[in-house]
């Protein structure tokens, strides 16, 4: 992969000013965590979207969406290729009684924006720390609501660079799932259909789950949020505990004396380390308890060289 030609080919995409070359990607994830991407570019328009995803494929150049880097680990590596965020796609709208947010938008953002608007049915959303696109990426959920429940239709570029309109039913939306990834679409705004409500109800709820997930998530320390899927008939963070797992340390890397769900970076932890820990947590709970924790958060990048 000759990276000078890679540049020259994408200054004929994007402005300069929106290319990065060797981006320390820890800068951009919640965890710190993560080394270099080659090509970290951030489009404004969604032409310009479509025209990397063509360029990247016809020339066989890896292309990595990153969101907010939320719900993310990056390996130490780093990332081959170009890494698209877009972070300046991030308008929301609100017609009515349905909002249209960018892909880029903050999830959080978006359920204040139906607050304004006297809209119920995103609250659940409220403290969740994604994009829009990461939220439908995974079908995010919390306090017993998720993205499916308000979805109505979304917009995205699929794998050959074309815009697609795909309905909330064509997603496979279930428990932190959709068939985004597996289809290679890159979303580009969603829709969500919600109800006229009371302001005053909607903000009360709002700033229930608000004060629940502060005091009770280590929001203090940098981290992937819930590392692990909820196990059928049981709770990730109550096996851990019982496992006797709380304040184990890999390096800078803990799980979280103050919710075992997490793991928290306390001390310059490399992803190195953090995975580690979650492997460590997944070896215990099934030594003790015979049941297998799956991840919620997405592993990517490439381990460093030796």
């Amino acid at each position: 992969m000759d990276n000078k030609r890679i540049y020259e080919d994408l200054l004929e995409i994007i402005d300069k000013d929106q290319i990065a070359i060797n981006e320390i990607l820890k800068n951009h994830t919640y965890t710190r965590l993560g080394g270099k991407a080659d090509f970290f570019v951030t489009p404004t328009k969604y032409e310009e979207v479509q025209r990397l995803v063509s360029y990247c494929k016809k020339n066989k150049v890896p292309l990595t969406l990153l969101g907010n880097g939320s719900n993310l680990i990056i390996r130490d590596g780093g990332i081959r290729g170009v890494v698209l965020s877009l972070k300046h796609l991030n308008k929301i709208t609100v017609t009515r009684t349905s909002i249209t947010a960018q892909s880029g938008a903050a999830i959080i953002d978006t359920s204040r924006k139906a607050l304004d608007a006297s809209l119920t049915g995103l609250e659940f959303a409220c403290g969740i720390p994604g994009t829009v696109g990461g939220a439908l990426f995974m079908n995010a959920g919390a306090y017993g609501g998720e993205i499916k429940d308000v979805l109505d239709y979304c917009i995205v570029v699929d794998k050959n660079g074309q815009l697609v309109k795909r309905e909330a039913s064509e997603l496979d939306l279930g428990y932190r799932h959709s068939n985004i990834g597996e289809r290679g679409d890159i979303v580009l705004e969603a829709t969500f259909q919600l109800k006229k409500g009371n302001y005053s109800e909607i903000k009360a709820v709002m700033d229930d789950l608000t004060y629940r997930r502060e005091s009770k998530q280590p929001l203090e320390y940098p981290s992937c949020g819930s590392v692990f899927k909820r196990p059928p008939g049981y709770f990730a963070g109550k096996l851990i505990q019982d496992s006797n797992l709380q304040g184990v340390r890999i390096g800078g890397a803990e799980v979280s004396k103050k919710h075992a769900g997490f793991i928290v970076n306390i001390d310059h932890a490399t992803a190195s380390e953090y995975i580690a820990l979650i492997e460590h947590v997944q070896k215990t709970v099934k030594e003790k308890f015979n049941v297998q924790l799956e991840r919620e958060v997405r592993i990517i990048g490439e381990d460093p060289e030796k």
